[in-house]
């Protein structure tokens, strides 16, 4: 099927079964349905993985009965889209009961840190994945927070107070400078060790 602006690929029924078929293909890679178009994200690497338990700690030493979650979401306006945040930051109950796809409802804030992708699109690949596509679904979920861990520009932004469509404040600052997450988070990162974490 072709996607345009008035049909999507699929359903979102659709999506979930090709998603848990393709996971048996290709174990490691994560699938995702945004904009009506189905999106494969690389492998994390090490580096990935230390940035993400390097913002756990943060998180949990700041508000112990949180937990960065690592669980697919269901976004966008009519919770059509399916994403796979590399961090969902909700209380640790929240997904108790839920599948594999569940609702963004507890989440308070999502963190994405940019994968370096192999093939030869993959400065527009993760430009359209990660800084264009991402803040709108998460934005008209309503999650509060989005962090970005951009490893390719070296920055770290944060996107916060969605109107339903987008974020209408956003912070970006260089790795090695301080960054405070907004409200409900209210936490503000020390963004040196970021730059150990890069190629």
């Amino acid at each position: 099927m072709t996607a345009t602006h008035d049909r999507p690929q699929m359903l979102p029924e659709e999506f979930e079964v090709c998603a848990r078929l393709a996971a048996r293909l290709a174990e490691g890679t994560r699938w995702e349905f945004l904009g009506g178009k189905i999106r494969a994200t690389p492998r994390p690497d090490g580096d990935h993985g230390r940035i993400i338990q390097w913002l756990a700690r943060i998180c949990v030493q700041a508000h112990p009965d949180l937990w960065l979650h690592d669980q697919g979401l269901k976004v966008e306006t009519y919770r059509n889209g399916h994403a796979r945040p590399d961090g969902a930051l909700a209380h640790s109950d929240a997904f108790v009961g839920q599948g594999e796809w569940a609702d963004a409802d507890p989440v308070l804030m999502v963190v994405e840190v940019t994968s370096y992708d192999s093939d030869s699109d993959s400065d527009t690949d993760t430009d359209r994945r990660d800084r264009v596509e991402k803040p709108r679904a998460y934005a008209e979920t309503g999650i509060p927070v989005y962090l970005l861990v951009d490893r390719e520009a070296g920055e770290v932004t944060v996107f916060s107070e969605p109107d339903g469509v987008r974020y209408e404040s956003t912070k970006t600052v260089p790795f090695g400078k301080p960054l405070t997450l907004p409200t409900p988070i209210g936490v503000t990162l020390d963004t040196e060790p970021l730059q150990g974490w890069v190629r």
